[in-house]
């Protein structure tokens, strides 16, 4: 399942955040919001792709979007992981995976022969109307926050 397709209105949601209050989407509505989903905080690439999108908040914010991380981490990783890392954004906790699966990224991986349910790595540009404007599925970290800065200037 690929779950929200390019051009769809994407549903609203509400989620508990690092920041202490909940987030929800349609708070964004009227600015582009990039909304990424990674896999489990304090991981080596997971680090990475938080500190590039950390590194590119600023030139994100100038084109007026903003930027959104979830995982299926409870509010007290999340608060380590934003604090260890300095992550000027908020981090978004989906225990139960239920914008990770309307998403369509809550899928089956392998890993070391062993199967298991988990988030994969995926980015989502959300525009001002509320549509999804571009989704970069199973993605890798080198270079994407780049890719994704790039589709926000268009």
């Amino acid at each position: 399942m690929n779950g929200i397709e390019i051009g769809d209105e994407v549903p609203d949601f509400s989620l508990p955040a690092s920041t202490g209050r909940n987030i929800s989407l349609s708070q964004y509505r009227g600015r582009k919001v990039l909304l990424y989903f990674y896999p489990k905080n304090m991981t080596s690439a997971c680090t990475q792709e938080a500190c590039d999108f950390r590194d590119a908040h600023d030139r994100i914010a100038a084109q007026g979007a903003v930027v959104l991380g979830i995982s299926a981490d409870n509010l007290a990783s999340h608060a380590k992981f934003a604090l260890k890392n300095g992550l000027p954004f908020p981090l978004l906790s989906d225990e139960e995976h239920s914008v990770s699966e309307m998403f369509g990224v809550w899928q089956l991986k392998k890993l070391y022969g062993k199967e298991f349910m988990g988030i994969v790595r995926s980015t989502f540009l959300i525009d001002e109307q509320g549509k999804l404007a571009a989704a970069w599925r199973k993605i890798r970290v080198k270079g994407h926050v780049e890719t994704a800065l790039s589709e926000i200037t268009k």
